[in-house]
C-alpha cells in the first residue's frame, strides 16, 4: 500500500474507532481469544451424532443362495467323438452349413463373450471364459478356410469341446471330475446357439436334418442337467434376501469419516473412540434423548426453546406445534432400527431417568444477555456504522460465550450437548475451514462439500435447531471468517446466496422446522430473539468489513491489473444496504465518499508523477514533442482503461474514479504540456530549428483527446491553455509547402498527360465520364486530399479552419489558373498547327507567284466544298479537362462549405476590413470591337487580332482572330493583377496564314488604381496610331484574402479558358459561316431568277417572282454539311456538356453574322450600309430560323439533340426578332420612339441612383462612361449602349451563382428594352445624323452626373480625407 492510501486508510480505521494502531491489520481480532467449546468437546459430539445416523440408517439386504438337497450323482460325456460320429455324420450334404455360416457365427460368438446375447443363459463368467476360449481357436486363419471350405458340424462341436475342457479344468485338482458336467452344459449351449443362428438366417425348412440332429445332439448332452438358465456350476438351490449386520467398521460409515476429516484425525483414532463408547452411545440412548426433549417441550422447561426465546407468541407457538410430528417421526425411526426397545416399558425407561435441572437453567435468565443485545440493536439512537460498540460486536458472542438459549445437565442427553447453538457454530467453523482448504473445483462454488452439509444437517436434526437458527449461524461464521481476512468477498457472497436462497427439493427432507424455507423468506417474526440480535450485529460487522475492503480495494483501482470492486459493491448493495435490519445514515455515507475521494485523488497524482518521471526526460535538451505525445497517451490510455473498466456502474459509493482521475491528473497534465511545449518551441527557435511537422499534428490529436475527455467529465472547469493558438503555426507551415508543392505538381502532371479518352480500347464508346484525363483528376485529387487533411484534423476553431480554408482556396486558384495557362497554351499551338492541307499550301506560298494564285484560289473558294477542320483529339480533351474541373471546382467549394467560411470571416474581421486597403488590384479589361481599321489584304479587309502587353512588354493577352472584316468585334477579357498604376499597349496584328502577320495599329491605356477609386466599370475608345480605333472596357476589383473570391478568381479562369478555347474553335468554323450568310450569299440566290426578274419587268408583271422555301434552304446547304461533318468529328471526343457549349458559341457566331447584314454596329456616326430590301430582309429571317431549327435538332420522339430552344432563345436572338418591326418605318417615328425609349431608362436610372444613395451602396449606374485616359477620343461615342456593372470575381465563385447572374442578365435584359437597334437602324438614315450626335451628349450629361453623385455619395459614407473621397493614405483607395 501507497504512503498515501496508507494515510487515508489510517484515517478510516481512526474514523472507525478501530481497536489497533498497527499500519496493517487484521479485520477482526476473535481468533486470539479462548474457545467455550473445546476441539475434544465438538468432536465428541459429531461423532455421537455421526455414529447415530449410521445405526438408524436403513438397514441393507443382500440376496443368499441356499443348496437344495444334493441329487444324486451325474454322469458326463466321456467320448464326444462318439456322439459327433453318430448322430452328425460328415458325408451327407444335406447337413452341411449354409454358405457364410462363419461370419454370424463369429459375431454371435463376440456377443456372448461381451455379456450381450439376448438368449438367456449365457451371462454367466464360466461360460463367457469357455466362449472365449473356442472364439480364439475359431478365428485361426487355417481354420477359417477349412471351415468355409468344408461347411461341415464336428470340426466346430469337436474344437469347442476341447476349448471347454481346457477352460473348465483350470483350478480343479487332480482326480476331481465334478467339472465335467460344465463341459457339456457349455458344450450344449454352444449347439444351441448354432441352431439360434440357422433360424434367424430361415434355414428350418431347407435344412431339416441338420436342424433335427442338432437338437439330437443337444437333448443328449442335457441327459442330466436340463436346467440351462442357473449355470453357477453348483447343485441347485433357492435364493434368499438376507440383512446385512452391522460392521461397526469406520469404513463403512461415511458421516463417521467426514467428522475424522473435518477434525483432523485417523479412521483407527475414531474406531477406537467408537469402540470404546459402543456401549453407551446406542439407539436406546438416543431414543431417550427424544422422550426427554419431549418432556421439557411439553413441560416449557430449560433444555428446549421456551416462549420467552420469540418475541411473538404465534411463533413460538408454531415452531412448538411443528416439533411433534417431527419427534415422533424421529422416534419411529429409533423403534425401526431397533424394533425390540418397543417392546420395553416406558415406565420403566422413564424412572431410570434422574432429575430434570431447576429453574436457574431457564433459557431465559441464560438468555438475558441477548435479549438485552436485541433491544440495544433496535434502538434507533445506536451509533454510527464508524462508531460501534465494541463491547457489542462480532467477536462478544462468538465462540467464547458460555451463555445458551437451552442448557440441559449433559448426564441427561447423550447425543444432545449442553449448548447446541454454539457447539454447531464451532462445528460449522471447523467444517468451513476444511472445505476451504480442501475443496474441489466442482464444488467451489458452494460453500460446504456435500459431505460437510449433510453432518451439520444431521446435527440441525439430532439437536432441533431450527432453519433460522442454522442459517444465521452459518452466516455468523462465514462473517467472522471474512473479519478474519480468512474470506473473500465472493466467499461471502456465496455465504449469503446459501442463507437467502431455498435448499433444492429432496425426496426425504430433514426433520428441521422450515427446511425449505431461507432467511428471505422466512417472516422475521419467527425468529427467535437473539437470533434477530446476532443477525444485526452481524450486518453492521460486515457493513465495516467490507467498507474497509472496499476502500482498500480501491485505492488499486489506477493499477494496470488492479482487484475487482464489484463482489464488495454487490454485497453492500445487494446484501447489506437492501436488508431491513440494517439502517445507513446518511452523514456516514457522506463521510466515507469523501474519505473515498480523498484516497483516489491522492493515488491519481502518484500514478500521474509515475508518468511524468516515466515519460519526461530529465535534460530539457532533450525534450521533443513525442514525449508530450508518449505522456499524453499514458494518461488518455488509462482514463480509457477506467472508463471501460467501469462504464457499467460508473460511480461508486458517490464516487467516480474516472472523474476524480480527470479532475487531479488533467491540470497537472495540462499545466505541464503547456510548459513543455513552449520550452520545446523555444529550445528549436533558439538552435534555428524546425519541430517536424508530423509531430506537431500528433502532439495536436492528442491533445484534442484529453480535452474532450476533460470537457465531458469536468464541463464546469475549462482547459488550461488554447490548444489551436499554441499549434497553430504548425498547420501554417504545412499550408505554406503545400503551396510550395502544389504548382510544381500541376506541371507534373500536365507533362505526363497525354490528353487521350480514357476508353477500353478501339471501338469503345467512352462515357463523359471517362472523356477527361489524368492531369486534371490528379489535380483535384491533390486539392481534394489537401483539404482532407485539414479536416481530419477537426481543428477545434473556427476562425482559423476558415483561414485555412482560405489559404487553401488561395493555392488552389493558383494552381487552376496554372493550370488553364499552360493548357491553353498548348491547346493554341496545336490548333494553330498547319494541317496536311495547309503544309502543302505553305510550301506554294514561298514564292512571289505562288501566294499570288493563293489569292486567286481563296477569292473562289466559296465556289467549292469546304473540307471540314482536322481536329485533333488532344486539343478536345484539353477543353474536356476544363468542363468536369468547372463541376469539380464546384464540388469542392460546397465540401469546404465557402459561405460559412467567408460569413464567419465576415463577422470576425468586418470592421477591420472597412479599413483595411488592398495590397493588389485585379482590373478586367474586355477587348470589345474595332472599328474602321487599316485594310492589309488585297480583297480590302484584314483578318484582325489584338496583343496585349504591358510597358515591360509582357504579354498578357492574345484575342482570336476575326476574318475578312475591318470592324472586328472580339468580346474577350483578360483579369490583370497590379499593386500600382501600369501601362498597357494593345496592338492589332493582321493575320495572315503565309508569311509574316502584317501591322494594323496601336494604342495604350493607363490602369490606375487611383482613378478607379469607385470601382465603377468605364468604356475606353481608344483611336489608333494609324486609323481607327478599339474598345476597351475595364473594371476594377481589390484583391481579397477571401476565400469567395478566391474561388470566384479560379472559376473566372476556368470560364474564361473554355470559353477561349470554344472560341477557338468556332473561329475554324467561322469562315464558311461569314461566307454563307454574307450579302454575296444574299446576292448570289437573289440573281439566279435574273432572266426571270428582267422577262417580268419587260411584260411589266405586277409581281416578281418568289424564291421557293426549298431554294432558301437550299443556300445553306453546304453550311449545314459542314456543321454536320465538324460536328461528327468532335462528338467522338467531347463530352454532352461541351459538345453544347460549342455548338451555343456557334449559334452566337450565327446571330453576329446575320446581326451584321441586317445593321451596322453602334456609333454615333452615319453609316455607309445600305439597308435591305424586303425580300432580302424576309430570306435572312428565313435563314435564322432554318438554323435554328437546325442547333435545336430533335429525334423522331421528339427529344432534344442540339442545343435547348431556351438557350438558342438568347437576348440577341429577342433583338434580331424585334428588329423587324421598326426595320422599314420612318425615320421620324424612329426617333420619337427612341426618345420615348431614352425617357423612360433615364427615369429609372435616376430612380435606381437614388435608391443607392439610400442604402448606400455602391454600384455602377446603368449607363456610365467616357473616356478618362489622354488616349480617349474626345468624340468618342462612349456611352451609346447600356454600359453595366462587369461580372466580379464573387459572381463567379461558384457555378450557382453564375447560374444566378446569366439569368438576371436574361431577365435583365428581357425586361429594360433599349433603343440600340433603333440607333443602329438611323445610322443608315442620313437625315438622322444630327440626332445621333445629340443622343451621344446627352448620354455623356448623364453619365458625368451619375459619376458626380456617386462621388457624394462616397464622400458623405467615407469621408474626406488628404487624398479626396474614397482613398486612403497613401493615395491608395479603399475598398
Amino acid at each position: 500500500m501507497s504512503t498515501a492510501s496508507r494515510k487515508s486508510f489510517q484515517q478510516l480505521n481512526r474514523r472507525l474507532n478501530s481497536v489497533q494502531n498497527s499500519e496493517r491489520r487484521n479485520r477482526a481480532d476473535s481468533s486470539a481469544r479462548p474457545l467455550a467449546v473445546s476441539h475434544d468437546d465438538a468432536y465428541t459430539y459429531a461423532l455421537r451424532v455421526a455414529y447415530l445416523h449410521y445405526l438408524l440408517q436403513p438397514k441393507t439386504k443382500r440376496k443368499q443362495w441356499v443348496p437344495a438337497p444334493k441329487p444324486p450323482p451325474r454322469t458326463h460325456t466321456s467320448n464326444i467323438g462318439d456322439l459327433v460320429k453318430e448322430f452328425v455324420p460328415g458325408n451327407s450334404s444335406s447337413v452341411k452349413l449354409p454358405h457364410g455360416f462363419r461370419g454370424p457365427l463369429e459375431k454371435r460368438l463376440e456377443r456372448v463373450i461381451m455379456g450381450s446375447e439376448r438368449l438367456p443363459g449365457y451371462s454367466d463368467a464360466a461360460v463367457k471364459k469357455t466362449f472365449a476360449q473356442a472364439y480364439t481357436a475359431f478365428t485361426e486363419q487355417n481354420f477359417r478356410k477349412n471351415i468355409d471350405k468344408e461347411r461341415k458340424v464336428e470340426p466346430l462341436v469337436l474344437i469347442f469341446y476341447s476349448a471347454a475342457t481346457k477352460a473348465c479344468g483350470l483350478g480343479h485338482e487332480r482326480g476331481d471330475d465334478s467339472w465335467k458336467l460344465l463341459v457339456d452344459r457349455h458344450l450344449a449351449l454352444f449347439v444351441r446357439l448354432l441352431a439360434s443362428i440357422l433360424r434367424d438366417q430361415g434355414h428350418e425348412r431347407d435344412k431339416p436334418e441338420l436342424m433335427s440332429r442338432l437338437d439330437t445332439l443337444e437333448n443328449k448332452l442335457l441327459t442330466n442337467d436340463q436346467n440351462l438358465f442357473i449355470d453357477t456350476g453348483q447343485a441347485s438351490g433357492n435364493t434368499i434376501e438376507v440383512i446385512v449386520p452391522l460392521s461397526y467398521d469406520v469404513k463403512d460409515m461415511p458421516m463417521v469419516q467426514a467428522v475424522a476429516r473435518v477434525f483432523g484425525l485417523s479412521h483407527s483414532d475414531v474406531q477406537s473412540h467408537i469402540d470404546t463408547q459402543r456401549q453407551t452411545w446406542t439407539e436406546e440412548a438416543a431414543l431417550k434423548d427424544l422422550k426427554s426433549y419431549q418432556h421439557r417441550l411439553n413441560s416449557n422447561m430449560s433444555g428446549a426453546l421456551g416462549s420467552q426465546d420469540f418475541d411473538v407468541d404465534e411463533a413460538y407457538q408454531e415452531w412448538k406445534k411443528a416439533e411433534a410430528p417431527f419427534l415422533s417421526q424421529m422416534m419411529l425411526e429409533v423403534l425401526t432400527a431397533r424394533p425390540e426397545l418397543a417392546r420395553r416399558s416406558t415406565a420403566v425407561n422413564m424412572s431410570s431417568d434422574k432429575p430434570l435441572p431447576a429453574s436457574p437453567s431457564s433459557a431465559y435468565a441464560e438468555d438475558k444477555a441477548y435479549s438485552e443485545l436485541g433491544r440495544a440493536l433496535s434502538n434507533p439512537d445506536r451509533s454510527s456504522m464508524y462508531g460501534i460498540d465494541h463491547a457489542l460486536n462480532l467477536g462478544s458472542m462468538s465462540l467464547d460465550d458460555t451463555s445458551s438459549i437451552r442448557a440441559v445437565d449433559e448426564a441427561n442427553y447423550t447425543f444432545i450437548p449442553p449448548d447446541p447453538r454454539e457447539f454447531f457454530k464451532i462445528i460449522a467453523k471447523y467444517a468451513l475451514e476444511f472445505d476451504a482448504m480442501h475443496g474441489n473445483e466442482a464444488e467451489e462454488s458452494s460453500l460446504f462439500s456435500k459431505s460437510s452439509m449433510d453432518l451439520l444437517t444431521e446435527l440441525c436434526v439430532r439437536w432441533r435447531i431450527p432453519q433460522f437458527t442454522r442459517l444465521v449461524v452459518i452466516l455468523e461464521v462465514a462473517a467472522r471468517r471474512f473479519t478474519d481476512t480468512m474470506f473473500t468477498v465472493i466467499d461471502l457472497d456465496n455465504a449469503f446466496d446459501f442463507v437467502k436462497i431455498p435448499p433444492p427439493e429432496v425426496k426425504k427432507p430433514p426433520h428441521i422446522y422450515l427446511y425449505h424455507e431461507s432467511l428471505a423468506t422466512i417472516d422475521r417474526s419467527k425468529w427467535t430473539i437473539s437470533d434477530y440480535a446476532v443477525y444485526q450485529q452481524t450486518m453492521y460487522t460486515l457493513n465495516d468489513a467490507l467498507l474497509r475492503d472496499l476502500y482498500d480495494t480501491l485505492m488499486h483501482c489506477y493499477e494496470p491489473k488492479p482487484p475487482s470492486v464489484g463482489p464488495a459493491v454487490h454485497v453492500l448493495q445487494n446484501h447489506i444496504f437492501n436488508d431491513s435490519s440494517f439502517s445507513r445514515k446518511e452523514e456516514d455515507a457522506q463521510e466515507f465518499t469523501r474519505i473515498l475521494e480523498t484516497g483516489l485523488q491522492e493515488q491519481a497524482a502518484l500514478v500521474y508523477r509515475g508518468f511524468l518521471d516515466a515519460e519526461i526526460p530529465r535534460s530539457q535538451q532533450d525534450w521533443n514533442f513525442s514525449h508530450v505525445v508518449a505522456l499524453g497517451k499514458s494518461v488518455v490510455k488509462l482514463c480509457e482503461r477506467i472508463q471501460k473498466r467501469y462504464k457499467k456502474n460508473p460511480e461508486i459509493m458517490g464516487v467516480n474514479p474516472l472523474t476524480v482521475l480527470v479532475g487531479t491528473m488533467f491540470p497537472n497534465f495540462e499545466d505541464d504540456a503547456h510548459d513543455l511545449i513552449r520550452r520545446i518551441i523555444q529550445v528549436a527557435q533558439e538552435k534555428g530549428e524546425e519541430l517536424p511537422l508530423q509531430d506537431g499534428f500528433d502532439l495536436y490529436k492528442e491533445l484534442v483527446e484529453i480535452r474532450s475527455i476533460h470537457r465531458s467529465s469536468l464541463p464546469s472547469r475549462s482547459f488550461t491553455f488554447d490548444v489551436e493558438e499554441l499549434l497553430v503555426d504548425f498547420v501554417w507551415r504545412w499550408i505554406q509547402n503545400a503551396e510550395a508543392r502544389a504548382e510544381e505538381f500541376v506541371e507534373e502532371a500536365i507533362k505526363q498527360d497525354q490528353f487521350q479518352v480514357r476508353g477500353h480500347g478501339p471501338g469503345h464508346i467512352s462515357l463523359d465520364s471517362e472523356r477527361h484525363s489524368h492531369s486534371v483528376i490528379d489535380m483535384f485529387q491533390l486539392f481534394h486530399q489537401t483539404s482532407d487533411q485539414v479536416f481530419q484534423l477537426e481543428w477545434d476553431n473556427d476562425v482559423h479552419h476558415a483561414r485555412f480554408m482560405t489559404a487553401l482556396s488561395k493555392i488552389f486558384a493558383n494552381s487552376i489558373a496554372r493550370y488553364c495557362e499552360i493548357v491553353d497554351q498548348r491547346f493554341v499551338k496545336e490548333m494553330d498547327t498547319p494541317r496536311p492541307n495547309e503544309k502543302d499550301a505553305a510550301a506554294v506560298a514561298q514564292t512571289t507567284q505562288g501566294r499570288f494564285m493563293q489569292y486567286a484560289k481563296d477569292a473562289w473558294n466559296t465556289k467549292e466544298k469546304i473540307e471540314p477542320f482536322q481536329f485533333y483529339p488532344e486539343s478536345l480533351v484539353k477543353l474536356n479537362n476544363v468542363e468536369w474541373a468547372m463541376q469539380e471546382l464546384d464540388k469542392l467549394e460546397r465540401s469546404m462549405n465557402v459561405d460559412a467560411c467567408a460569413d464567419l470571416l465576415q463577422k470576425v474581421d468586418g470592421p477591420k476590413r472597412q479599413v483595411r486597403r488592398p495590397a493588389k488590384y485585379v482590373f478586367t479589361i474586355k477587348i470589345v470591337e474595332a472599328e474602321e481599321v487599316k485594310a492589309c489584304d488585297p480583297n480590302g479587309t484584314s483578318d484582325p487580332y489584338v496583343v496585349l502587353v504591358d510597358e515591360y512588354q509582357k504579354r498578357l493577352h492574345k484575342t482570336r482572330i476575326v476574318m475578312r472584316t475591318l470592324n472586328p468585334r472580339w468580346d474577350e477579357s483578360v483579369d490583370v493583377t497590379v499593386s500600382g498604376p501600369l501601362n498597357i499597349v494593345a496592338t492589332i496584328w493582321d493575320y495572315d496564314t503565309f508569311g509574316d502577320h502584317d501591322f494594323v495599329g496601336r494604342t495604350s491605356l493607363k490602369l490606375d488604381p487611383i482613378h478607379f477609386s469607385d470601382y465603377l466599370p468605364r468604356e475606353f475608345w481608344l483611336d489608333l496610331d494609324t486609323q481607327g480605333r478599339i474598345l476597351l472596357r475595364v473594371s476594377m476589383e481589390g484583391e481579397r484574402d477571401d476565400i469567395q473570391f478566391y474561388f470566384g478568381k479560379a472559376f473566372r479562369h476556368l470560364k474564361r479558358t473554355e470559353r477561349d478555347m470554344v472560341r477557338k474553335i468556332t473561329d475554324k468554323l467561322t469562315r464558311h459561316i461569314n461566307a454563307s450568310l454574307s450579302y454575296e450569299a444574299l446576292r448570289n440566290l437573289l440573281g439566279r431568277n435574273l432572266a426571270s426578274q428582267v422577262n417580268s419587268f419587260f411584260k411589266r408583271s405586277s409581281t416578281l417572282p418568289q424564291l421557293t422555301d426549298a431554294e432558301i434552304e437550299n443556300a445553306l446547304q453546304s453550311l449545314f454539311t459542314y456543321f454536320n461533318e465538324n460536328f461528327a468529328t468532335m462528338k467522338e471526343t467531347l463530352t454532352d456538356a461541351t459538345m453544347v457549349a460549342v455548338m451555343t458559341r456557334l449559334w452566337k457566331e450565327v446571330l453576329m453574322a446575320i446581326e451584321s447584314l441586317l445593321v451596322p454596329p453602334l456609333s454615333e456616326k452615319p453609316s455607309n450600309q445600305r439597308p435591305l430590301s424586303q425580300r432580302e430582309l424576309d430570306v435572312v429571317y428565313k435563314w435564322l430560323q432554318l438554323l435554328f431549327d437546325f442547333f435545336n435538332a430533335r429525334d423522331e420522339d421528339g427529344e432534344v439533340l442540339g442545343v435547348p430552344a431556351e438557350v438558342l432563345r438568347s437576348p440577341k436572338y429577342h433583338e434580331l426578332a424585334s428588329l423587324n418591326f421598326f426595320y422599314f418605318d420612318s425615320t421620324d417615328n424612329l426617333i420619337r420612339t427612341s426618345e420615348r425609349m431614352a425617357a423612360a431608362t433615364a427615369q429609372r436610372q435616376q430612380q435606381q441612383l437614388q435608391g443607392q444613395m439610400s442604402s448606400n451602396r455602391l454600384s455602377a449606374p446603368a449607363s456610365f462612361g467616357g473616356g478618362h485616359g489622354h488616349h480617349a477620343s474626345p468624340a468618342a461615342f462612349a456611352s451609346m449602349g447600356t454600359i453595366r456593372r462587369g461580372k466580379s470575381i464573387m459572381m463567379s465563385r461558384n457555378l450557382g451563382t453564375m447560374r444566378r447572374a446569366k439569368e438576371e442578365k436574361r431577365k435583365e435584359a428581357q425586361a429594360d428594352p433599349s433603343d440600340d437597334m433603333i440607333l443602329r437602324i438611323l445610322r443608315m438614315r442620313p437625315e438622322a445624323a444630327g440626332y445621333l450626335k445629340e443622343r451621344h451628349r446627352q448620354k455623356e450629361r448623364m453619365a458625368a452626373a451619375a459619376a458626380a453623385a456617386m462621388i457624394v455619395k462616397q464622400s458623405v459614407s467615407q469621408g474626406w480625407n488628404s487624398a479626396g473621397g474614397g482613398f486612403g493614405r497613401g493615395g491608395v483607395p479603399r475598398r
